[in-house]
């Protein structure tokens, strides 16, 4: 077994790169065709979901698969190479094998042990086998896989540990809220028809909605999923089908609406939602009403203090006299610097030369809400040095901050607080389907695959997914014997084969000698000499798969061939011979 994986997934890209990456349904049956032409991989796989990418193979050459697998990914992608390398990650053999079954168990997903990533893997099975890329390996792989994220959800409460990832946009959406009393009487509109559409129509079918309305580019998938919701026994929600084109109209009556398309460009853009919001409300969807109106309030008043700062420094204004009843008490004879032109200004050293350092001083003090002092008397010192010392102080302080710094008490900033969403949107899509420009709209709350990302937990319930752990340890284990045991088989049925043509060799030859000899006699001298041939190959070749199967037991194989001189050529059909059946009875678990 060579087995190679290369992805990439929300653990090791950002979602922008993801989003960029993504394949769409084409793009993969390129990419599986394109791989197996490749000469390093005999077989491959894609399994392409919302938050990861990854390319399985069966290659001959570790080194030589790691680059062309890259390479590939990033041909198809469209993102490059260089740039997509960082966020790629391999993994061969026995440890490619544990991340497909930590994958299959939900360990590896967004939302820690949801079941969704099972109809993931069955449906990348499945084209591979219609393609024709999935040979023996990745066939016993897959759907081992799939029968170890089944026995995970069944022998541990790892289903309790996470959810699906629409139930969990719906938490999200619902801001913590109990998510029946939060859709109870609500209005939906799910625009796509594919399974994660239809478990986000049934999930909300479920929650109490009053009614659904499936929006879908083939209207006949949007019927039938309509259908499907009417006619269900445990909902009577109201469910019915549109145009694509009805969805500006649709998204105006809805109160929420879940998104997830194959498109490769937007389906809602923020002008749409916001003309959908202005025609259900009458009022424009303002830009973050929270956020940017208070950013508009608090700039509006940051530029009047400007303003004001600039009349007081610049002098643009002439400051009142010391008379006034604004400088009542103020120790600065404000008309004894009228002859500076702008006014009074401390903004560098020229401003200051010349003036009493004791009179600036008191005036900064009185200015800070304090009393004037008498510096002389508190320093001892006067004269011309004090003054050239304070001077000095004051004008390296107006140099660096700009201005002699006053105590004043911040303008008060009323908070405008968001108001409530009247339209509620989940994005599952990847690429995006709702333009990332809707999050700053007021009155609209917006869940993606991002966001999604940012909420989630890794490890909730660590009992069940510690048991789930043990599951797949043991499962890569049981799963690296049969594989080296399988390897090793095509050798000992070659191995057989040649013992009995020696046997008929020999029969053929006793008949020849003993031309007499009846049927009786000669049948038994054919059974003695089977049995013995048997007898002395049994216990080699039991014990050889016994070997072959634990690690390192890839060398016996080789080693048989060598020890019996066996065919190469003979051995390699019958591993055809034994692809050709596996191929015939395929079928995923």
């Amino acid at each position: 077994m060579s087995l190679l994986v290369v992805g990439l997934s929300h653990r090791s890209a950002p979602v922008s790169v993801l989003e960029r990456a993504s394949l769409n349904a084409g793009a993969q049956l390129k990419l599986l065709q394109d791989t197996v032409a490749a000469e390093p991989a005999a077989e491959a796989a894609v399994l392409a979901t919302c938050n990861r990418i990854e390319l399985y193979a069966d290659v001959d050459k570790f080194h030589a698969g790691v680059a062309e697998l890259s390479t590939l990914l990033a041909q198809h992608s469209g993102v490059g190479l260089e740039e997509l390398t960082p966020y790629l990650y391999v993994h061969y053999e026995d440890r490619a094998v544990h991340h497909l079954f930590s994958v299959a168990c939900g360990l590896d997903s967004m939302v820690v042990g949801e079941g969704q990533i099972l109809g993931q893997i069955k449906d990348s099975l499945a084209r591979a086998q219609d393609l024709h890329t999935a040979g023996r390996l990745l066939n016993d792989l897959f759907q081992q896989a799939l029968r170890v994220g089944k026995r995970a959800h069944s022998e541990t409460g790892i289903d309790r540990a996470g959810q699906s990832l629409v139930t969990f946009g719906l938490e999200q959406l619902s801001a913590g809220a109990d998510v029946q009393q939060w859709a109870r009487g609500k209005r939906a509109l799910v625009i796509g028809a594919g399974s994660m559409s239809s478990l986000a129509a049934a999930t909300l079918a479920r929650a109490g909605v009053a009614e659904i309305v499936v929006a879908n580019r083939t209207f006949e998938r949007a019927e039938r999923l309509a259908r499907i919701l009417s006619e269900g026994d445990d909902t009577d929600v109201l469910a019915r089908a549109v145009p694509m084109d009805s969805v500006p109209g649709e998204l105006t009556r809805a109160d929420v609406a879940v998104s997830c398309t194959g498109a490769t460009g937007l389906v809602l853009t923020a002008d749409a939602v916001v003309a959908s919001v202005q025609g259900r409300t009458g009022a424009p969807a303002l830009e973050d009403a929270a956020g940017a109106d208070t950013a508009v309030r608090e700039t509006a008043v940051r530029e009047t203090a400007v303003r004001e700062t600039a009349v007081r420094d610049t002098g643009e204004t002439p400051l009142p006299g010391a008379g006034s009843a604004a400088d009542e008490n103020c120790p600065l004879d404000l008309s004894s610097v009228s002859s500076v032109p702008s006014g009074f200004s401390v903004m560098g050293e020229a401003a200051v030369a010349g003036m009493d350092a004791a009179t600036l001083e008191q005036h900064g003090a009185w200015a800070a809400g304090g009393t004037a002092v008498d510096r002389t008397r508190e320093t001892g010192r006067s004269g011309p040095e004090a003054d050239t010392e304070l001077i000095g102080a004051l004008a390296a302080t107006a140099t660096r901050v700009g201005r002699i710094p006053e105590r004043r008490r911040p303008e008060p900033v009323v908070e405008v607080p968001r108001p409530e969403p009247v339209l509620f949107l989940l994005d599952l899509a990847m690429p995006r389907d709702v333009d990332a420009a809707v999050h700053r709209l007021a009155g609209v709350r917006l869940v993606d695959i991002e966001s999604l990302a940012d909420a989630s937990a890794d490890a909730p319930m660590a009992a069940d997914v510690d048991m789930v752990r043990r599951i797949v340890a043991d499962e890569v284990t049981a799963f690296g014997a049969a594989q080296r045991a399988a390897h090793i088989t095509p050798t000992v049925v070659a191995l057989r084969s040649m013992a009995a043509d020696v046997v008929a060799g020999e029969i053929a030859r006793l008949e020849g000698r003993l031309p007499g000899l009846d049927d009786k006699h000669r049948a038994e001298i054919t059974q003695t000499v089977k049995r013995v041939v048997d007898k002395l190959l049994h216990a080699p070749t039991v014990r050889v798969k016994q070997l072959a199967a634990e690690p390192g037991g890839a060398g016996y194989a080789d080693a048989l061939r060598t020890l019996f001189d066996l065919d190469q050529e003979t051995v390699a059909s019958v591993s055809r011979a034994e692809n050709s059946t596996t191929e015939k009875n395929r079928g995923p678990a």
